[in-house]
């Protein structure tokens, strides 16, 4: 799993590559661990960018629900964009998409975090 964590305004953007999964290195941060990381700098909204993410297991679901709880307990927001069709199924399947607010394109979702 590759991640590039850039900032726009309060919102840290996670570009997320590759797969999403169980890692063999347990000197990789996880991905709940990387946006526990952000919480702890102040930054309370966070964006997953899927758009190259071939990949994810069950492990990475639980990487999601964990990121989505530990930012709705800060009182902040956790949304994804421009997720690729046989992740979305994933998503669909596991009913997370009930949960998390997702977008076509970051443009969209970067402007929702504006929002009252």
């Amino acid at each position: 799993m590759g991640i590039n964590i850039s900032d726009h305004k309060q919102v840290a953007i996670f570009d997320l590559e590759r797969e999403i999964r169980h890692g063999f290195d347990p000197k990789e941060p996880t991905l709940h661990q990387l946006v526990k990381s952000q919480l702890e700098q102040g930054k309370r909204d966070v964006l997953l960018n899927f758009a190259d993410v071939e990949f994810i297991d069950s492990f990475g679901v639980g990487e999601l629900l964990a990121s989505y709880l530990s930012v709705h307990n800060q009182g902040g927001k956790l949304k994804l964009c421009r997720v690729p069709k046989k992740i979305f199924l994933i998503l669909e399947i596991t009913q997370i998409n009930r949960i998390l607010e997702i977008f076509g394109d970051s443009d969209s979702a970067l402007k929702s975090f504006e929002k009252p």
